[in-house]
C-alpha cells in the first residue's frame, strides 16, 4: 500500500554499470509538493539517481516507487508512458532541437503525446516564462538564459506533478542563473508541483524545503 502523500519512495536503490557501483543503497522519500535539492560533488551519483527516479535508467536493485507506480515492474514502453505528463525534466544542456522554433520545441512533444491543446498551451507556457515575443525564434537566435526558459516551458507544459531539474543554472552567469531560479520556483508554485533539483550550487539548494547530500553513491 503506497502513501498518496509520498510522490517518491526509493528504498535501498543500487545501480551498477559494468563493474562500477554508482548507487550503493540509496533511500529517498519526497512528499507531494515538496522541493528537494540533491547536493554533492561531481561523481557522487546525483545525475544517476535522477535517471533512476525518472525511469531513464533501470535500478540494479532496490525499489523505486514514483507517484504510486513501481518502476522496477515496468518495461521500457510502460516507463515512457509513465513519464508522459507525469514527469518534467529540465536539463543543464537544454537539448532544444535546433531546427524547431521555441514554440515548436515546446508544442511538438505535447502534440506527440496526444495533447489536443498542445499549441495554445505552448504559447501560454512561453508567455509565462517571458518569451511570448520570441515564439518563432530558433535556439541559435536565443541567449543561454532564453534557451533555458524554453527548456523550462517544455518541461512544464504538460503540467507534470513532478519536476526534475539537473543543474538548471550550471551553464549560466550569476544574474541569469538567479533569474532562472526565480522562474523555476515561481512556475513550480503556480503548478503545485513537486520539485527535485540536482545541483552543486549551495544558494540554489538553500531555496529548497530540504537538502539531501550524496557522496560516493550514498545519502550522507
Amino acid at each position: 500500500m503506497t502513501d498518496p502523500a509520498m510522490v517518491i519512495d526509493a528504498r535501498d536503490v543500487t545501480l551498477t554499470l559494468g563493474e562500477t557501483a554508482i548507487l550503493r543503497g540509496v533511500d529517498l522519500s519526497v512528499s507531494r509538493g515538496e522541493s528537494v535539492a540533491l547536493l554533492g560533488t561531481s561523481g557522487s551519483g546525483k545525475s544517476s539517481l535522477m535517471a533512476v527516479l525518472t525511469g531513464l535508467e533501470r535500478a540494479s536493485g532496490g525499489q523505486v516507487l514514483v507517484d504510486g507506480l513501481d518502476f522496477g515492474r515496468l518495461d521500457e514502453d510502460a516507463l515512457a508512458k509513465a513519464r508522459r505528463g507525469r514527469i518534467g525534466i529540465v536539463l543543464q544542456a537544454f537539448h532544444l532541437l535546433p531546427t524547431m522554433t521555441a514554440r515548436e520545441n515546446v508544442a511538438v512533444p505535447m502534440e506527440l503525446a496526444g495533447m489536443a491543446d498542445a499549441w495554445p498551451r505552448a504559447e501560454a507556457e512561453l508567455a509565462a516564462v517571458g518569451l511570448g515575443h520570441r515564439l518563432d525564434h530558433y535556439p541559435t537566435q536565443l541567449s543561454g538564459g532564453e534557451q533555458q526558459r524554453v527548456a523550462i516551458a517544455r518541461a512544464l507544459g504538460p503540467r507534470p506533478p513532478l519536476v526534475f531539474a539537473d543543474e538548471p543554472t550550471g551553464n549560466l552567469d550569476t544574474a541569469t542563473g538567479d533569474a532562472i531560479m526565480d522562474l523555476l520556483f515561481d512556475r513550480r508554485a503556480a503548478l503545485g508541483a513537486t520539485l527535485v533539483v540536482i545541483t552543486h550550487d549551495a544558494r540554489l539548494a538553500e531555496r529548497c524545503d530540504r537538502v539531501v547530500t550524496l557522496a560516493d553513491g550514498h545519502v550522507v
